[in-house]
């Protein structure tokens, strides 16, 4: 679970700014939030982020997005860090960016914390924290690295450490050289972390097309109860020869595909697997069906389903992972919204609500607009957040929980809109100046 996230001097957010999943006092849907009876604290299931356009909600998102890539698959050697410093006075791009973040990974918190340039990790730290005390595992200030005394005398662990790039995290790096001791951290960004961007199309689209796979029936039965028109989703298999693709690419996925390993190509309006059967590389498409009159099925290519059907299919495999029992995701979605009617919106986090108790341990983000979501009969007050930018650029965040005045049987929508909790747009609604720019254009 992601019990917080701090970044500073990250694209929009200049400042020190903290995200926290860990529950206030607050008794409204209690029963559903998680207790971690060691630390003596519950942790949210759920959080929406709202704020008007370019508020940071997305920046938000794009940072997991960076700290996963960074520490998932790491930086070539000489390359730059992808680092994205705030741009909007001089000072910033002399300062590193940092981030640090709370994680429970089992029955385990750490806090896994780093500072970045584009040339160089400046710091990097990894605490183990226990009920009454903490371990500091590893502590990098660039190439100086300090161990917990229980470490210290392992000498492969420096030797690790000597062949860690300075444009790389040590946490990566002792993975590849299979350490294992910090191991679980690193699997929780490539197991546990799922994001999911607007665009996103379909992800591990595989599990649709397998019938014996187990999220198949679930996502078949569901695309029915929202109301899309599909039946059901399947694969369609298709000539290597019939493929728009060049021929060096399709040689070269012929030489990476194996029994084991499939490989997946993605597009806008089509999504591919290219998998080995009876020793020959074979491809299948997601195609989608409908009921024709007859009660025959009609198939369809996935470019043809409108942008929300599209968008619930990208959906509802992590919505039903992260159901499951036992689940251990983490998912997060940029606009969770988009292409999508309300009530369907809300029916997808009613679903996934209802599987949360106090042995829960997955947890899905959002950011959103969708005002009509901005109910405390759906969500706590704790759970909702509001994105800021100020007129330096710089964006913050707040929590409902933080404005007093807020009470349970409130209508927060109505305050919201009224711009009495921030994270809406600064519209210039100037008619004169309007007009007179109309009439210049007719002249």
């Amino acid at each position: 679970m992601l019990i917080s996230l701090s970044l500073e001097n990250w694209m929009s957010f200049r400042s020190p700014t903290k995200f926290s999943m860990v529950a206030s006092r607050e008794r409204q849907h209690g029963e559903r939030v998680p207790r971690l009876e060691n630390y003596q604290i519950r942790i949210l299931p759920i959080a929406a982020i709202y704020g008007g356009n370019a508020s940071g909600k997305t920046n938000l998102f794009k940072a997991l997005s960076f700290i996963k890539g960074l520490v998932v698959t790491g930086t070539q050697p000489k390359a730059t860090i992808p680092v994205k410093p705030y741009l909007l006075d001089a000072e910033s791009d002399s300062v590193p960016t940092r981030f640090a973040l709370e994680l429970l990974i089992d029955t385990t918190i750490y806090e896994f914390s780093f500072s970045v340039t584009e040339k160089e990790v400046v710091e990097e730290r990894l605490v183990q924290i226990l009920n009454a005390s903490e371990r500091v595992l590893y502590h990098r200030r660039k190439d100086v690295i300090e161990f917990d005394v229980s470490l210290a005398k392992d000498q492969f662990l420096n030797f690790a450490f000597q062949g860690t790039q300075d444009n790389q995290l040590f946490l990566t790096n002792s993975v590849s050289q299979k350490v294992k001791n910090f191991r679980p951290v690193y699997d929780w960004f490539t197991d546990s972390l799922e994001l999911i961007a607007p665009d996103s199309r379909f992800g591990p689209f595989e599990q649709l097309l397998q019938a014996d796979n187990s999220l198949h029936a679930p996502v078949n039965k569901m695309l029915m109860q929202l109301d899309t028109g599909i039946t059901h989703l399947g694969g369609d298999e298709i000539s290597l020869d019939h493929l728009a693709v060049p021929e060096d690419l399709i040689q070269e996925i012929r030489n990476k595909v194996t029994d084991e390993v499939a490989v997946r190509l993605l597009d806008r309006d089509e999504s591919i697997l290219f998998s080995r059967k009876d020793g020959k590389v074979v491809a299948n498409k997601l195609v989608s069906y409908h009921s024709k009159r007859d009660g025959s099925d009609a198939k369809f290519e996935i470019s043809q389903e409108s942008d929300g059907s599209r968008r619930v299919i990208d959906l509802l495999p992590a919505i039903l992972a992260v159901s499951a029992t036992k689940s251990k995701k983490v998912v997060v979605i940029d606009e969770l919204d988009r292409s999508l009617h309300t009530l369907l919106t809300r029916q997808l986090i009613e679903a996934y609500l209802l599987s949360c108790s106090h042995e829960t341990r997955s947890q899905v983000l959002f950011t959103t607009h969708d005002v009509l979501l901005m109910d405390q009969d759906l969500f706590r007050r704790d759970e909702m957040w509001v994105a800021e930018r100020d007129r330096s650029g710089v964006s913050s965040l707040i929590s409902f929980n933080a404005y007093k005045d807020v009470r349970y049987d409130k209508d927060i929508r109505k305050s919201y809109l009224q711009g009495r909790m921030g994270g809406i747009p600064h519209i210039l609604t100037d008619t004169c100046l309007l007009q007179a720019e109309h009439e210049k254009v007719i002249d």
